[in-house]
């Protein structure tokens, strides 16, 4: 890299000052497993990992934190060469990676009709068992379920019924819970369910902000694209979990999410080849590093 990259490097950090305080070490770390490892074999050195995050502003200190808490987590495994360590991806942190990809990307890609259609859900869980509610609700809102009171989730996507199985089954909570799959009766105010159940302004906010934030963004090096790539699918990961990408017909207005999503894929795509570049850079100086 030259002077005068290093430079202007330096002076675009400081605009992402913002972005980075709102991620974490081992968010950016999941981030950037699954756009530059998972392809790669979910195979990377110790080095690599560490000069990727400190392109993000993670302190070296903080980057091996994360290493190690992903290791604890299952997600990553050791394998020491000499004096150095490559790290893999357990059959656990390939499928977290591959499922989150999947999602991410395909993420309102694409309009989708409505057959009319709801899932209903009712469970269950006591607060004394409050890290097993914790990992319900995780779970259920990555699926784009609501939840409009205490023990009910609803979701105007029938087809949503095996994945939300699958969950119940997962956290043995399937003797626990009630569904019903069909068309909405003609009592109550569809809209107040949805205002109840999802925080819709404050999802439209995040997407006009993401638009101002990255629409029309360049970049004039390797490394720039490198950071502003990481950055822009670690906002737009957060989109799957906060918006249940409701059917057009009950929307009362133009909602912003496509135009974010063409937005994130367009710059993605403009940036995905330099940005690629850039991390073999790393691991190969990492890599040639004793």
């Amino acid at each position: 890299m030259t002077p005068r990259e290093q430079r202007t490097d330096t002076g675009q950090a400081a605009g992402y000052e913002r972005e980075r305080t709102s991620a974490s070490a081992r968010s950016l770390l999941l981030t950037v497993l699954g756009e530059f490892v998972l392809p790669r074999r979910g195979e990377v050195w110790t080095g690599t990992l560490v000069g990727a995050l400190g392109a993000l502003g993670v302190e070296e200190k903080s980057a091996r934190q994360a290493l190690s808490r992903t290791a604890a987590e299952g997600l990553l495994e050791s394998v020491r060469h000499g004096r150095k360590v490559c790290w893999n991806l357990t059959e656990a942190g390939d499928r977290l990676l591959r499922e989150g990809t999947e999602r991410i990307y395909g993420f309102m890609r694409r309009p989708h009709a409505w057959d009319g259609r709801w899932l209903v859900l009712t469970i269950g869980v006591p607060e004394s068992q409050r890290q097993l509610r914790h990992r319900l609700r995780t779970k259920l809102t990555w699926l784009g379920l609501g939840s409009p009171s205490p023990t009910l989730w609803v979701v105007p996507d029938a087809s949503k019924e095996a994945a939300v199985r699958d969950v119940l089954r997962d956290l043995d909570l399937a003797d626990r819970a009630h569904a019903w799959t069909g068309p909405a009766a003609d009592i109550g105010d569809p809209a107040k369910l949805i205002s109840t159940a999802w925080d819709l302004d404050d999802v439209e906010k995040r997407y006009v902000r993401f638009i101002e934030g990255f629409e029309g963004r360049t970049v004039s090096s390797d490394r720039e694209a490198f950071v502003n790539q990481v950055l822009l699918i670690q906002e737009w990961r957060r989109f799957p979990f906060l918006d249940p990408d409701l059917p057009a017909e009950l929307l009362d207005h133009d909602w912003p999410g496509p135009r974010a999503a063409a937005v994130f894929h367009d710059l993605r795509n403009r940036w995905h080849r330099r940005a690629q570049a850039e991390w073999d850079r790393m691991d190969e100086g990492a890599a040639s590093r004793h």
